[in-house]
């Protein structure tokens, strides 16, 4: 449960209250978890999995559509709490779409109902915002968050809750209208120098923003890539994998300016490729509190 302080505190006092706990994302368009998959949750202590429901994008009418639905042929423990996620192209932010939020909230609604998913108590909104599209975003969050309190059947467990992604240069920007954010580490580099850089994540990309995490006014829980990036770059096949000593370097660098951000870890994403590419020890590391 994540118990917020009132509004006015700074950043590091607002963390206090984020309890500890480990996550990790589920971004395949299929809920199916292999035996090795299960292990990890159990070994780490997983207690969350922040799974995208589907994707938002543009249509041909200039109207967002659903996109990359999920299908589950699974389920999670019931000691681990499911969190629908949902990514929006930024496209669909450059204006507002009039119902927009409400049909968002009444799929979720719709696909918890379908598939069984009980006590859902909070959901994600995953999307890259510009300074051009933040003010019409962080609107549509104000209406998701309506319409969530709304429609949410289970305020007995408590309230309901929205966090949104945060990407390293939105930082900058006034901090959005949710109940906290999930700062992504990892696509930090430039896809187009990817011969200077590794653009999954580098130190030295992560480095200007280092100084405006402590007073960043928004509670944050901190989200680490460990996915292998294979792409076609002219004909040549390019792939990307972070080394480990990198995440904990990265990991080291954020803790010491912002120390609270240790307390609420996420890793992207739950895969057996994944899981296989690090030794156990990195686990350990990336999940240390």
């Amino acid at each position: 449960m994540i118990s917020l302080l009132t509004a006015g505190c700074n950043g590091q006092k607002e963390m206090a209250e984020l309890e500890e706990g480990n996550a990790i994302y589920y971004w395949r368009t299929d809920f199916r978890l292999d035996s090795t998959e299960r292990a990890f949750l159990h070994q780490y202590h997983i207690n969350k999995v922040y799974c995208r429901y589907f994707d938002v994008v543009m249509g041909e009418s200039d109207e967002p559509k659903p996109n990359a639905t999920i299908t589950f042929s699974d389920t999670l423990p019931d000691s681990i709490e499911i969190i629908p996620t949902v990514y929006i192209t930024e496209d669909c932010m450059h204006q507002k779409h009039k119902g927009f939020a409400e049909k968002l909230v009444k799929r979720i609604l719709q696909m918890n109902e379908t598939n069984d998913i009980r006590n859902v108590r909070e959901i994600q909104i995953d999307c890259d915002y510009t300074s051009k599209s933040r003010k019409t975003y962080y609107a549509f969050l104000e209406e998701v968050s309506a319409s969530w309190n709304l429609g949410n059947p289970r305020k007995d467990l408590g309230n309901p809750r929205i966090s949104t992604t945060i990407r390293l240069h939105q930082l900058a920007m006034e901090a959005p209208p949710v109940d906290y954010g999930a700062l992504m580490i990892y696509n930090t580099g430039d896809p187009n120098k990817w011969e200077e850089r590794n653009p999954i994540l580098d130190y030295r990309d992560v480095y200007p923003y280092l100084n405006r995490l402590d007073q960043y006014p928004l509670p944050l829980a901190a989200a680490y890539p460990v996915f292998h990036w294979i792409r076609d770059i002219h004909g040549v096949r390019v792939e990307h994998t972070v080394e480990a000593e990198e995440i904990l370097k990265v990991k080291k660098a954020m803790e010491k300016e912002r120390k609270n951000l240790s307390r609420s870890i996420i890793t992207y994403h739950l895969d057996k490729e994944n899981i296989n590419r690090y030794k156990p020890e990195t686990y350990e590391e990336i999940y240390h509190h």
